[in-house]
């Protein structure tokens, strides 16, 4: 499920650089028996399959082992909370990110004992935490100092900020033509005038709720 998404675009160049680096573990490398098995049914019955405490522990205890300098365990479920752009700033300053993928019908209760936070991406559910993953693998790696160019993260959307302390959107942008189907570009933008012109994009920047 990864390949796709790691193995393109700003996330592999970063690799390629070194800037990052990105291992994969898979849960049935730490399980036992002929089977590999990584769940089982849930005491008091119910449908569905649980995510094993034995095996996770395993696999989240080998993954700080090799995990260098200042670490956090994250656990991705629809009950942490809303990841968002100021975590993702907090993430790109840590050393390593451990990311654990959650699963559809849940998990063991007692892994949320190993972990040092809870991340959703919204109050959905999905079939597991891999999508999630790569969403904040690719929005933490290009606030990492040198995967970007160096002005590319001050300047987009997100990372302006008002008086208020706000986090803005971008403002919106226009290229050629400058009329399409009796939709034209803002006169601003075309008259040369780059303090008018920055004056637009701070009034058309409007702070975004829940960043």
């Amino acid at each position: 499920m990864f390949d796709g998404p790691f193995s393109a675009s700003m996330v592999k160049r970063a690799s390629d650089r070194g800037l990052i680096n990105i291992q994969l573990s898979h849960l049935r490398g730490y399980a036992e028996g002929k089977h590999q098995i990584v769940d089982d049914t849930p005491y008091g019955g119910g449908k569905g399959m649980v995510l094993k405490v034995d095996v996770m522990d395993k696999a989240i205890s080998d993954a700080r082992e090799k995990s260098q300098g200042k670490t956090r365990v994250i656990l991705l479920t629809p009950k942490g909370e809303t990841f968002n752009q100021k975590k993702a700033i907090e993430f790109s300053s840590l050393d390593c990110l451990i990311l654990v993928c959650g699963h559809y019908e849940g998990f063991d209760e007692r892994i949320r004992k190993l972990v040092d936070e809870e991340i959703s991406l919204g109050n959905f559910v999905l079939t597991g935490g891999e999508i999630p993953a790569m969403a904040i693998v690719d929005s933490t790696a290009r606030l990492v100092p040198g995967v970007l160019s160096e002005e590319s993260p001050d300047i987009e959307s997100f990372m302006q900020q008002n008086e208020k302390g706000e986090y803005l959107l971008e403002y919106p942008q226009y290229t050629r033509p400058a009329e399409y189907n009796g939709l034209k570009v803002p006169d601003v933008l075309l008259s040369g005038n780059h303090q008018a012109v920055e004056k637009w994009r701070k009034e058309n920047s409007k702070p975004k709720k829940n960043v």
